[in-house]
């Protein structure tokens, strides 16, 4: 039989994989009585792990959400993933939460062993940030629309637009979508009737009015944001087939800067959007991959006239042999 105290880290392990267990299920998998699991389930209790029991032929045991944080149970790479998510959000985008994460971060390393801590050491020393001017965001505005979300009750705020527009929205969430840099609330505008993306940085004042809905027909929050972000606000919007699969086209364009779809094993449609036409013929060249400009004509017009230009730039484009007919 293992020691008691590794049994009990094994038994906290198990109870975080699922809901609930049955209290022999349970025995059997420690390779103990149903005996030994009752005193082992108490000492996890006195511990501080709040660790409910269901009586009955059907009972068993479920860990709870505890009043007060008892120790984390983390395995090597869970331990290295919580580090390197730390120091992650210590350059994040939420107002505040540097200090927070840093403060965290210092009681975590201070409990690694030597192996973990030279692991985490050593990822923090090689990496360097870039520094982002984006605005960040309130944390106490992303865990009030978080909760709105998850309860489904309709939201009022103030909004600022891109041009600096102010006005009152009434909203139901649906779900918050980062994207790096910027926080996005996707919700049914009930003003307008119809779906919106919302930087969470441009939004004040929230209230829950308390009314709960029940949502209708919500859309696949990621793709709806990228969407909007890399096409709906701008002057041109362009459909374009790149001639390339649709993992090396993703590989060289970040998600904000377009939306990518398969068309076959070797084909993705492009849709992307600029106010300046330039921006995007100049952006299609550096993906360095065949491209077929669907639409819009001002594009395909745009990029006619950029290859015509490029072209003629050439020393065998000035040359008078090359302009001369081939006897």
């Amino acid at each position: 039989m293992p020691d008691s105290s590794a049994r009990l880290l094994r038994l906290l392990s198990i109870l975080q994989v699922r809901p609930e267990w049955a209290g022999p299920e349970l025995a059997e998998r420690l390779d103990v009585t149903t005996r030994t699991l009752r005193r082992d389930i108490r000492r996890l209790r006195d511990l501080g792990y709040p660790v409910h029991a269901t009586p009955g032929v059907a009972g068993g045991y479920r860990l709870g959400a505890g009043a007060a944080m008892p120790p984390l149970l983390l395995d090597e790479d869970e331990a290295v993933a919580v580090a390197v998510s730390l120091r992650t959000a210590a350059r994040g985008s939420v107002t505040g939460i540097e200090e927070s994460a840093l403060r965290a971060l210092a009681k975590l390393e201070q409990v690694l062993p030597p192996r973990l801590r030279e692991r985490t050491t050593a990822l923090q020393l090689a990496t360097v940030p870039l520094t982002s001017l984006a605005p960040t965001v309130d944390p106490a505005a992303l865990t009030a629309i978080a909760r709105a979300c998850r309860d489904k009750r309709r939201l009022d705020f103030g909004y600022t637009d891109h041009r600096g527009n102010r006005t009152t929205r009434q909203a139901k969430p649906h779900r918050l979508v980062h994207t790096g840099q910027r926080w996005y609330l996707v919700a049914r505008d009930l003003d307008r009737d119809d779906w919106r993306a919302f930087r969470v940085d441009r939004i004040q004042a929230i209230r829950a009015d308390g009314r709960r809905f029940v949502p209708r027909d919500p859309p696949d929050a990621a793709s709806f944001v990228s969407s909007a972000i890399t096409a709906g606000p701008y002057r041109f919007r362009a459909r374009v087939i790149m001639h390339a699969p649709v993992r090396l086209v993703a590989e060289r364009m970040p998600p904000t800067v377009g939306v990518l779809e398969a068309v076959d094993a070797e084909n993705c449609l492009l849709t992307t959007g600029a106010d300046v036409l330039d921006a995007i013929a100049l952006h299609l060249a550096l993906l360095d991959a065949e491209f077929t400009v669907l639409d819009p004509p001002e594009l395909i017009k745009r990029v006619t006239e950029l290859a015509d230009r490029l072209r003629r730039a050439t020393p065998a484009a000035r040359s008078p042999a090359a302009s001369s007919p081939i006897p």
